[in-house]
């Protein structure tokens, strides 16, 4: 169990790029981090670098797990739960794209999941704990991909009938803006914080998953270095200005404006109704 003095932040995706030189950032300033990975040899080695960059006073725990998948999902969040009885900064760092369709053994579509579904079904399980922070933050990292998200289809917001990789990816990016939108209207009156940020175009195995256009896309690109976005990822977690506002989106500690789909607050509220919905449907 955490001290009741210590910060605590749990960060998503945290075993490669940006969530993982985001735990060393919050490591370094004595938070105690509960890093975790999706891969299990993946998150093994970084649970190895990041247990040797933590310093004295500071505490890490490492958790493995699929957010694609609900029940792994609950059961991830049943874990973090028994390791501390507050949450002070939840990262939503996890996510990705995919170059095929995958519908999971639950009936999601992974892009879907993976990036939002998941994390919608996290911060539930893990309310008691932010609730007890008293001045809780949730950071969903989003993409300026959400600029070239096609218009939601209320009929199949997963994308289960029209999928197509980059679309499902940036309707899945806009969706991490209207989840942020919404949990900060719900949550401030339990002092909860929530923003989405754009994470830059960024080094990592990011597009190592995604088709030809989206590798092709990223070897041309100029590429910044985690530690950059990481920055502004631990920044939303812990400094003063970032929590004067809620709802808000993020690039390089900088507000910025999304476009007029993710300010858009009925999507933001029936994204939320239909989260419910699919979580119920699966059982949880």
């Amino acid at each position: 169990m955490s001290n009741e003095s210590t910060r605590v932040a749990v960060i998503t995706g945290a075993s490669s790029g940006i969530g993982k030189a985001a735990a060393k950032m919050l490591l370094a300033d004595g938070w105690h981090v509960i890093a975790h990975g999706r891969d299990l040899a993946r998150t093994q080695a970084a649970a190895e670098e990041l247990r040797a960059a933590t310093p004295p006073g500071a505490r890490l725990h490492v958790v493995q797990g699929d957010l694609a998948l609900l029940a792994d999902t609950a059961r991830l969040s049943a874990e973090i739960a028994a390791l501390t009885p507050r949450i002070d900064a939840l990262l939503c760092n996890a996510g990705g794209v995919r170059a095929e369709k995958h519908v999971t053994a639950e009936g999601h579509e992974a892009t879907f999941t993976g990036n939002h579904l998941g994390h919608f079904l996290m911060v539930q399980r893990l309310m008691p704990q932010l609730k007890a922070a008293g001045a809780a933050r949730v950071i969903n990292n989003s993409s300026s991909a959400h600029l070239v998200a096609p218009p939601i289809d209320w009929n199949d917001p997963q994308s289960l009938e029209n999928w197509v990789s980059v679309s499902s990816y940036a309707l899945a990016k806009l969706y991490n803006i209207l989840f942020a939108r919404e949990l900060a209207r719900r949550g401030a009156a339990d002092g909860i914080v929530a923003h989405a940020m754009h994470p830059g175009i960024v080094d990592t195995n990011f597009a190592s998953h995604g088709n030809a256009q989206m590798q092709t896309h990223m070897a041309a690109a100029q590429l910044d270095p985690p530690e950059r976005s990481a920055a502004t990822l631990a920044w939303l977690a812990s400094a003063p200005e970032p929590g004067q506002s809620s709802g808000r989106y993020w690039f390089d500690k900088a507000e910025v404006d999304p476009n007029a789909a993710a300010q858009n607050d009925d999507d933001a509220r029936r994204l939320w109704v239909e989260s419910e919905r699919l979580v119920a449907e699966t059982g949880f």
